[in-house]
């Protein structure tokens, strides 16, 4: 759906304010409007670029929210106050549009980029439902962010520095997510042949989040989070056939079918190494 009307107005807008804010290095529009998922219901992503050691006035942009938001006193946090990855910003109720302004920190995304050149990944379980936030997201949304406000050339010289997908990064993923299924796996067949129905549903959830991570890294596709997940892999060339109706079937629990469940979730497994044409060792024999 294309920005256009009464929220493009108030797009423009916003970002002209932005612009005038001392530490504004850089300014984009990310979500579902730079993913291609746009509704007329979807609010509008702003990313604010900054500087570690100049970072913009907080206060600055609480006036900001201020001047759009319908409502007296709209959410702005600090730096860091909402999580490690997911760093701040304001969330606020406009006449027109829902818009969530994001801080984001320069050094930390150049850093997390030159991470995953070197095969390094990591995901915070306590910054975002339901399976975390990857770092990965991190050069997902830079490589579908639309700059608004780019002076220097950050954005471009960011967007260049992932545009082919890293090597190391994929053989990473594959191989520790691929792994960590399988030892899941393991568990949660104890669990079921218990019929412990707390500790399977959280084996299935957690070992079904693991090969979605491994299918993303098969196809080159950083993942911008686990909204739409099966949805886009379903679009892609390296998957089992029939993916989304697998997971449901593996997700959908009735009574006395946990075993049944798991089973399903081992033959999801093994197409997906199968997929990997060898990319996939595991550590040890369970």
């Amino acid at each position: 759906m294309e920005l256009q009307g009464e929220k493009r107005k108030l797009l423009d807008a916003i970002t002209a304010d932005l612009k005038c804010i001392e530490g504004v290095k850089a300014i984009v529009l990310g979500g579902s409007y730079a993913t291609g998922f746009a509704t007329e219901n979807s609010d509008l992503d702003i990313g604010i670029y900054y500087a570690k050691q100049n970072p913009f006035g907080i206060e600055n942009i609480k006036a900001i929210a201020e001047k759009y938001a319908v409502e007296d006193h709209p959410t702005v946090t600090g730096y860091y106050e909402w999580g490690p990855w997911v760093n701040g910003g304001a969330w606020l109720r406009t006449p027109n549009a829902e818009v969530d302004l994001l801080y984001k920190n320069i050094e930390q995304i150049t850093k997390v980029i030159d991470d995953a050149k070197d095969g390094l990944w990591e995901n915070s379980y306590e910054q975002q439902p339901p399976y975390g936030f990857s770092s990965v997201i991190f050069l997902a949304e830079t490589k579908c962010c639309i700059p608004l406000y780019d002076p220097d050339g950050i954005i471009s010289g960011l967007k260049e520095s992932i545009a082919q997908y890293p090597q190391k990064l994929k053989g990473a993923i594959i191989q520790q997510s691929l792994w960590a299924a399988e030892f899941t796996i393991w568990q949660a067949e104890k669990f079921a042949s218990n019929d412990d129905l707390y500790t399977t549903a959280g084996c299935l959830t957690r070992a079904t989040h693991q090969i979605v991570n491994a299918l993303f890294a098969l196809n080159e596709v950083y993942p911008m989070g686990d909204k739409r997940a099966i949805e886009i892999l379903e679009k892609t060339n390296k998957k089992p056939f029939n993916l989304k109706s697998k997971v449901n079937s593996i997700l959908n629990s009735k009574s006395n079918s946990l075993m049944e469940n798991v089973n399903c979730l081992k033959k999801l497994f093994n197409e997906v190494v199968l997929l990997a044409e060898g990319q996939y060792q595991p550590h040890y024999e369970l």
